[in-house]
């Protein structure tokens, strides 16, 4: 039983979790009972907790034993479709007579099938013989924030992205992206939008929403069409590979979309001829091993470079979602481009000041430096919802808005649209709230107690208010903080691979129009563009040529908060540069290392490994090597060779040597760089090292919703799974905080990766909970090591 001891004086406020769609599933043990003298049972391995005592219907993604046609080739087997449709039959056939239902199968780099069936039929499933594995069929959403529209006017001088990155300076070398494919692998595309109809030929890609051949945006949807805007965009504004050709596979509809279409979306962009394949979207389960990633992995073995998101859980380390977590695939960081700081400060009538305002956020520096030394009237709008703005006049004036319900940039937009010139947000807690960049109005912040000072002035009748802006510093191209982190739990991989732009993204819009979003969603789109660009520099590279060159020629970002160099698992190997990529004659591959965990109690561990070297150039090269672990620990020593001489467009394996005595070293993880050089360029390599058990956190997240009319499905993400794990009811206190706790709803032991579910019928030690608002805690303890996470659940 975890100790409810911190719980029970915890006040925090809360965030609300997000709930995605799931399926009916719950806890599930094997007894240790039995015959000594029976025969074990070989079973598939099983991903995920299922009620398997259910009749209800869930959907599974199944893994066949045989190997994909990808797989096969690459290991040196033979494959066919028709050996693997056979295999498939004899699976579904031992499922006849059944309520299975099959929905999608996959030959090309995925062996297997997604099928309906009542989850009571998954120890059949396993049990099957061909059957490797059995997954969840999980939800996947955009890796988007902050839909902004912008003027057509704007348009082009906002696109500072693209050449920001050094596309321009690719463009003038003539590299474009001509003859390279780009799939969009998303929620469809526009593609009649006058800036990218130019990139569609009459085959345009396939909807696995609708199942059908028009891959057309579905309506009130536009994260597809922006993403393919920034790689291939060519009318008003430019994207990174102008005259890249598109294909789309819309595998999200309104309500995200699942790891069975998402996967057939990759299978059908691979055996379409795609060259390149961007998917910005993504969950919370930071799990190497799951279907989508398989698949992207064995699309990389394939040819094909794909990209995805890293997602938008930052800033904390082991927030990297699926499929970022992907061995193989480019996973992709959010920078914010460079950017200047102002100081603000704010006074009504009679010199009233407001000494905690601050500037959040603008859409430019001329809008925000327009309101300098002017005065304004001010309107209070409350929350600032379109109905708050209803009979008031704010044309040309200030919105005096709180804090809270929802986003600040919805806010600033809602302002905007009535017609004001500015924005004044005031915080609904002690305080201060975060800067928010790209907002639609200048926007000046305010703690509580000087919101509450602006409506007492108002009240008083004094409803005008002056600034006073003035310029502070320039601050370079910095990540976001909303970007996930690694690294990736079990494999320890770092994440992201690479930055790029991701923050105030101005790209298309459906109906010919334009959009400013931010999210990881945007920064991928400019490494697939990139990526066309750099295929049609280099030809004969392969994805993973690909890949190295972005990550050994990439910038590193400064932290403006203490003037240090982003942590490897914040930006990668760092921000992408086109030209210099293109134009990389030595490749390190992979282009980031794991030196993965020592837990040996005493005396050294020591392990072997390698990495690949790339000479590109004409010449014989000679190439030393030096890793630098920050701190310098004594305790830690890597071995390899002092010189190596590698011929003219040759490859060859760099072995090292890594002995680690961790009775000298703290648990936790070290960071280092393995400096590569010829003698003229450099090449920084990212790389990580672990002592004793990683500190991954063991729940990510959690989930909650109606299952039918008397039962509730509950559950969590557990990147390693949980040796214990309880679930928690508490009273909603007073500003959404966590009041006392009524009573334990699930105690559970051994629960095993990455996702745990059971149904709760709703009562609490043996009575009915009364309907209402509650905080649900979830704690998961692993190697004697407890996390939580909370979330305010609903019951009706």
């Amino acid at each position: 039983m975890i100790s409810k001891k911190f719980v029970r004086s915890l006040v925090v406020f809360l965030a609300f979790a997000l709930i995605l769609s799931s399926f009916s599933m719950g806890v599930f043990a094997n007894g240790s009972k039995g015959n000594l003298n029976a025969k074990p049972l070989e079973l598939a391995e099983l991903f995920g907790e299922h009620d398997l005592k259910s009749s209800a219907l869930t959907t599974v993604i199944v893994e066949l034993k045989a190997p994909s046609i990808v797989e096969a080739k690459n290991k040196g087997q033979k494959q066919s479709k028709a050996n693997l449709k056979k295999e498939r039959e004899q699976v579904i056939k031992a499922l006849k007579g059944s309520a299975a239902k099959v929905k999608r199968e996959y030959d090309h780099v995925f062996s297997g099938f997604s099928v309906e069936l009542p989850a009571n039929q998954i120890p059949q499933l396993l049990s099957t013989p061909g059957v490797k594995a059995v997954y969840p069929n999980v939800t996947y959403t955009v890796d988007s924030l902050n839909l902004q529209p912008v003027d057509f006017d704007s348009v082009p001088n906002m696109m500072e992205s693209a050449p920001f990155i050094g596309s321009d300076l690719a463009w003038a070398e003539g590299y474009t992206g001509k003859g390279l494919t780009v799939a969009i692998i998303d929620t469809g595309v526009d593609y009649t939008h006058p800036d990218l109809a130019h990139a569609f030929g009459d085959y345009k890609g396939w909807d696995f929403v609708s199942n059908d051949n028009d891959p057309q945006e579905g309506p009130g949807q536009y994260h597809g069409t922006h993403v393919a805007g920034t790689v291939a965009a060519n009318g008003a504004i430019k994207g990174v590979a102008p005259d890249a050709n598109l294909l789309a596979y819309r595998v999200l509809g309104p309500n995200g979309g699942t790891t069975a279409d998402v996967v057939a979306g990759v299978e059908l962009a691979v055996k379409d001829g795609a060259d390149i394949m961007n998917l910005s979207l993504g969950n919370t389960l930071n799990n190497p091993d799951w279907a989508t990633s398989i698949a992207l992995d064995w699309a990389m073995a394939e040819g094909v470079v794909a990209v995805t998101s890293n997602g938008n859980s930052g800033p904390n380390n082991w927030t990297v979602g699926s499929p970022g977590t992907s061995r193989d695939a480019i996973s992709v960081g959010a920078t914010r481009l460079p950017y200047n700081v102002y100081t603000s400060t704010i006074s009504t009538t009679e010199g009233v000041e407001y000494h905690s305002a601050k500037v959040m956020g603008f859409p430019s520096d001329e809008e925000l430096l327009a309101l300098n030394g002017k005065e304004y009237e001010f309107v209070y709008v409350g929350l600032a919802y379109e109905k708050d703005f209803e009979g008031k006049d704010l044309e040309g004036k200030i919105a005096l808005i709180s804090r809270g319900d929802f986003a600040f940039v919805d806010k600033a937009t809602n302002a905007k649209n009535a017609g004001a010139v500015g924005a004044i947000i005031f915080n609904n807690v002690a305080g201060e709230h975060a800067d928010v960049p790209g907002m639609a109005v200048p926007t000046i912040k305010t703690t509580l107690a000087d919101g509450q000072k602006l409506l007492d002035e108002l009240e008083a009748g004094n409803n005008t208010v002056s600034f006073n802006i003035e310029f502070d510093k320039a601050v370079g191209e910095t990540m976001a903080d909303f970007s996930s982190r690694g690294p990736v739990a079990l494999t320890y991989m770092i994440k992201p691979d690479v930055s790029a732009p991701g923050v105030n993204i101005v790209s298309t819009f459906p109906g010919e129009e334009y959009a400013a979003l931010q999210g990881t969603s945007m920064s991928a789109p400019h490494v697939a563009g990139a990526a066309a660009l750099i295929l049609q520099a280099n030809p004969s590279w392969g994805p993973d040529e690909v890949k190295a060159a972005l990550m050994n020629t990439a910038e590193d970002m400064i932290n403006p908060a203490n003037g240090k160099v982003y942590a490897h698992n914040t930006q990668g190997a760092g921000s992408i540069r086109v030209l210099d990529a293109i134009n990389a004659t030595t490749l390190v591959v992979p282009g980031s290392h794991s030196f993965g965990k020592f837990v040996k109690d005493t005396g050294r561990q020591v392990e072997r490994q390698s990495f690949t070297l790339k000479n590109l150039s004409s010449e014989r090269k000679s190439y030393s090597f030096k890793v630098e672990f920050a701190g310098n620990p004594d305790a830690i020593k890597v071995t390899t060779s002092n010189n190596l001489n590698v011929l003219a467009n040759k490859t060859q394996q760099v072995n090292f040597n890594v002995q680690v005595d961790t009775s000298k070293l703290k648990p936790g993880y070290y960071e280092a760089t393995i400096k590569v050089s010829d003698g003229t360029t450099t090449i920084d390599v990212p790389s990580i090292l672990f002592v004793g058990e990683p500190d991954y956190p063991r729940v990510t997240g959690m989930f909650f919703g109606k299952e039918d009319a008397e039962n509730y499905y509950v559950g969590s993400y557990l990147p390693g799974g949980a040796d214990v794990l309880e679930y928690d009811i508490h009273v909603l206190g007073p500003g959404n905080t966590i009041g006392a706790l009524l009573g334990t709803i699930g105690e559970f032991t051994n629960a095993s990766a990455p996702i745990h579910e059971f149904l709760w019928n709703g009562q609490l030690n043996g009575n009915n909970l009364p309907n209402g608002d509650y905080v649900l805690i979830v704690w998961a303890e692993k190697a004697g090591v407890t996390n939580y996470r909370a979330a305010i659940v609903t019951k009706d």
